[in-house]
């Protein structure tokens, strides 16, 4: 048994066709993985899905793409929400701000953004937790930007979900 926030969770569609449920809210039973390519991957060449929903199903060959590319979607409309909500800054200076505020709860950095400059902001809070598995266009994209490359957002439910979400992204994307 592992902790929800690991997990990714499937059903079967009206079609006979495995859906994954990053929101957790379709109906129908759902059938549970730990978030990971190769854990998906495993599961559809062992025909996992079908034994577990007790029916022939139909896997696509792209499910992992099509989870990660969820995951990236899931994480940039929470990012979005924050922004709207007022919870959510981009570029160094203002995470620098937000930080000496003593309010955030999350830091943000494009996975294709420079080493040195993750570092330094990893460095003004190393005890926050850190989503960089997100693009530069990906995080821009949140912010109404076309590049972002450093963020942070402040604590509270929309940061708690953030974590979990890149929680789970992280098994489809390398560092």
């Amino acid at each position: 048994m592992k902790n929800k926030a690991e997990l990714i969770r499937f059903v079967v569609g009206p079609d006979m066709k495995i859906v994954p449920d990053i929101s957790e809210r379709l109906p129908g039973r759902g059938l549970w993985l730990t978030a990971g390519r190769d854990i998906v991957a495993g599961a559809v060449a062992k025909r996992a899905f079908a034994r577990a929903a007790r029916a022939p199903v139909l896997v696509e060959p792209d499910l992992g793409d099509r989870i990660e590319s969820l995951l990236v979607r899931r994480c940039g409309e929470l990012i979005g929400l924050a922004r709207r909500a007022g919870q959510a800054v981009a570029g160094f200076v203002k995470v620098k701000e937000a930080l000496a505020s003593g309010n955030t709860g999350l830091l943000l950095a494009a996975s294709d953004g420079a080493d040195g400059g993750r570092e330094k902001v990893r460095s003004l809070a190393p005890d926050l937790p850190l989503l960089d598995r997100l693009t530069g266009a990906e995080l821009g994209a949140a912010f109404g930007r076309d590049v972002a490359v450093h963020g942070a957002v402040a604590r509270g439910k929309l940061a708690k979900a953030l974590v979990i979400e890149a929680g789970r992204l992280a098994g489809f994307r390398e560092a």
